[in-house]
């Protein structure tokens, strides 16, 4: 099962811009999920009593994707 995204975080309406009668389209930019667990990950840098396994080479995204995946999750309820 693929993970749930959420989506685009700064969902935006499609636009078209005409140049030289071909058409460029508008970008959804990053995920909801990539957003949380940016936001996630600043609050963990900043807490000086964060988990020691967030120590680890790629532990503090782990966490952050972790806890962007539960807010996620929580948000479809």
């Amino acid at each position: 099962m693929a993970t749930n995204d959420g989506g685009p975080a700064f969902p935006r309406q499609t636009y078209q811009i005409p140049t030289n009668q071909e058409f460029e389209w508008g970008n959804e930019g990053m995920s909801l999920r990539d957003w949380f667990a940016g936001r996630a990950m600043q609050s963990l840098i900043v807490n000086d009593k964060w988990d020691e396994r967030a120590n680890s080479e790629g532990g503090v995204a782990r966490i952050a994707y972790i806890l962007a995946d539960a807010m996620l999750k929580e948000r479809e309820k």
